[in-house]
């Protein structure tokens, strides 16, 4: 389904991840499905989408790949030129040649091996959520669901340092990723991994990245299933091999697709400029973790995002133990949501603690969580938990965390983490 929902082209895979990322990382699952998570994980979801390799917002769905389309810009029998009279003294300004979704759709079976195709469903370039298409395609060894996506990204930005990194094993379960700078200046991304990161369903989710040094970003996904999710496993692997994705992703006609997407018009100088919310950077965040760990503790591995969240695994001598860090800026409107019932300690900082259940697939993990939340206007949030196990796709290796829960009190409380307010 090519979802009308989503609003960020690469929301809800990473995703990833920053999307599921889940999937990918989700720290502190059951506060961050509320509005702290939509607050509180924007690079999350974002590295979600990216990690996991999301169409720009092409999904499919339904047992058998039915698929669903919301209404596609007025048809054409062909690709036209544009042009646009927004201006202000009602002049016309050429634009790129636009794409129908008949124009993305055939050209994308132009560029696969012989086959035949079905479910076929697409957006053309000047559609209000950005080009895609998709469509069930069957090379003689079983049905598969291939993708594509389109966007622009702002060149060396967070966000393309994002999409074009490879995921953390000790947060993605993968087989095999490689990013590479191609001789034009482009980036390219090619990653095989899974559809599900805690593997409870065997469906494989194969992606290609292109994003080029003008900021085109070209992102195909394919499936060994006829459906993203919700539809049986339909042959061992994905059709399209790494060569055949990387020439897919590559071919220049999806550059002009981009260039034909109307461009976000500029910000009136007499708007008022929008606050973005500060992110403490992730390597900060794990010095500090790290600096704030009891002695007795080996770290025997660390890691984390660009921004916001870091971990460590840790060894005490009775087995590996994964803690993972959120610092966020900008919670207080959520306080109400996250900390209710919890402690309200003298200086005002909110706390609540959970020892529960881990959120992903491994067989008795256990996860506990200290959550603070500074006062102040700012809402500065600092949130740690710790498992009985170094991934939380894998079963217990102990019987509790490594650290106790008054140790991870002591550490989200700390005064170390001013620093970042």
């Amino acid at each position: 389904m090519l979802e009308n929902e989503r609003q960020d082209p690469f929301e809800d895979r990473l995703s990833a991840a920053l999307r599921d990322a889940g999937d990918d990382f989700q720290a502190d699952r059951a506060a961050l499905v509320t509005a702290g998570r939509v607050r509180g994980r924007r690079a999350l979801l974002r590295r979600r989408t990216a990690v996991v390799g999301g169409v720009a917002g092409v999904a499919l769905a339904g047992v058998g790949g039915a698929l669903v389309l919301p209404a596609d810009d007025p048809a054409a029998p062909a690709r036209s030129s544009a042009a646009s009279a927004g201006t202000p003294n009602g002049a016309a300004t050429a634009a790129a040649a636009a794409f129908t979704g008949d124009d993305l759709l055939r050209e994308l079976k132009g560029l696969l091996p012989r086959g035949t195709y079905g479910e076929e469903s697409a957006r053309g370039s000047g559609h209000q959520l950005g080009p895609a298409a998709q469509l069930v395609y069957d090379d003689g060894a079983g049905a598969a669901a291939i993708g594509m996506g389109f966007a622009r990204v702002e060149p060396g930005s967070a966000q393309v340092r994002e999409l074009m990194a490879c995921p953390d094993h000790n947060l993605t379960p993968y087989d095999d990723c490689s990013s590479d700078r191609l001789p034009d200046g482009s980036l390219l991304r090619l990653y095989q991994g899974y559809e599900y990161p805690d593997l409870r369903v065997d469906t494989k989710l194969w992606t290609a990245d292109l994003v080029t040094a003008e900021g085109q970003h070209v992102s195909v996904s394919e499936w060994n299933s006829p459906a993203e999710k919700g539809a049986p496993v339909s042959r061992d692997e994905p059709p399209l091999s790494t060569e055949r994705l990387r020439a897919l992703v590559t071919a220049g006609v999806w550059r002009e697709v981009v260039d034909a997407m109307p461009k976000s018009p500029k910000p009136s100088r007499s708007a008022t400029p929008r606050t973005e919310r500060p992110q403490v950077a992730g390597k900060s965040v794990g010095d500090t973790l790290a600096a704030l760990l009891p002695e007795k503790l080996d770290v025997v591995t660390r890691g984390g995002q660009e921004s916001e969240y870091a971990y460590v695994v840790v060894d005490d001598g009775r087995g590996r133990s994964l803690v993972q860090i959120n610092v966020q800026h900008g919670m207080a409107d959520v306080a109400g949501q996250l900390y209710a019932g919890g402690e309200i300690l003298p200086d005002g900082t909110r706390l609540v603690t959970r020892q529960e259940p881990g959120e992903k697939a491994g067989s008795g993990v256990l996860m506990w969580t200290v959550d603070t939340l500074r006062p102040g206007p700012a809402g500065f949030r600092v949130v740690i938990s710790a498992f009985n196990t170094a991934d939380q796709n894998k079963d217990a290796t102990r019987d509790a965390p490594a650290l106790t829960m008054e140790q991870l009190r002591q550490i989200a409380l700390s005064e170390d983490w001013d620093e970042s307010r």
